[in-house]
């Protein structure tokens, strides 16, 4: 394989973090994950003056461009509808904003949580219904997607199952609907709770997986270190990605945005990406 063949990673950041690595992510076209736009307070507010700014900052990149969908204070399959309906209308406003920035991605959250791994095993028709709530959740915002050409990637958080995600986006039946990937979450769920090893994440998710967090994490916490500042085993979850039919998005996802590049240099020397 030469370096040309190897996948070309991209990178989640917040607008600020894009104005300092905006040269990095032009000198080739590396696929961007805005998130700054997944807080209630800016999905709330005018949005003239931040669609400007990142307008303004994506001019002349050539890569994807996706964006970290709203998550924080709620689940996608709760069973208040009235709660329901602040979550359609956060997904809704969020969609707005992949329209106007031409994004063709947004992530959002499994529901799954560690609780629900067992109590699912014990009484299958708790799963069932987690899947007709997250149906009732996101069936106007799937139906919006498909209309502004917008895939939702759902990411594993507590999943400890590889496949419980996958059941639901099978479940839901909607073309617009596929599966994400976080190695530190699963690397989490994988050392404090007992699930498989990160490549069999990759591989139970297949040809549903289009988008994948790349983060190193002891899993002890929710690290996103640096790749290579932790102990996962890159080269193992590499050769599951390239089992793929088609490679998804690769964003490096990490707390240290000021030094996202580092991360790429580690995977570029393992001759892993570029």
């Amino acid at each position: 394989m030469t370096t040309t063949d190897l996948p070309l990673l991209g990178a989640a950041l917040t607008l600020d973090m894009l104005a300092l690595h905006r040269d990095w992510m032009r000198a080739a076209p590396r696929d961007l994950e805005l998130q700054s736009f997944l807080l209630q307070h800016v999905l709330n507010g005018d949005l003239e003056a931040p669609l400007a700014r990142a307008r303004s900052l994506l001019d002349g990149l050539e890569g994807r461009i996706g964006l970290h969908g709203p998550y924080v204070g709620f689940a996608i399959d709760t069973g208040d509808p009235d709660i329901a309906v602040i979550v359609q209308n956060r997904f809704l406003r969020c969609l707005e904003v992949c329209e106007a920035l031409g994004a063709d991605q947004m992530v959002i959250h499994s529901p799954v949580t560690s609780w629900d791994h067992g109590n699912h095993l014990a009484d299958p028709l708790e799963a069932l219904l987690q899947i007709e709530k997250t149906r009732f959740v996101l069936d106007p915002v799937l139906k919006r997607a498909a209309d502004c050409g917008v895939t939702l990637v759902m990411e594993n958080i507590e999943d400890i199952d590889p496949a419980a995600r996958c059941r639901i986006v099978d479940a839901l039946k909607s073309p617009k609907l596929a599966v994400s990937l976080d190695t530190g979450h699963a690397q989490y769920a994988h050392v404090a709770n007992g699930a498989p090893p990160v490549d069999l994440y990759v591989q139970a998710a297949g040809k549903r997986l289009q988008h994948v967090h790349l983060q190193d994490s002891d899993g002890f916490a929710d690290r996103h270190w640096h790749p290579g500042d932790g102990p996962l085993n890159w080269r193992a979850i590499f050769a599951a990605l390239h089992k793929l039919p088609v490679m998804p998005r690769l964003i490096l996802e990490v707390s240290d945005q000021r030094h996202v590049p580092r991360g790429a240099e580690l995977l570029a020397a393992m001759g892993l990406a570029r």
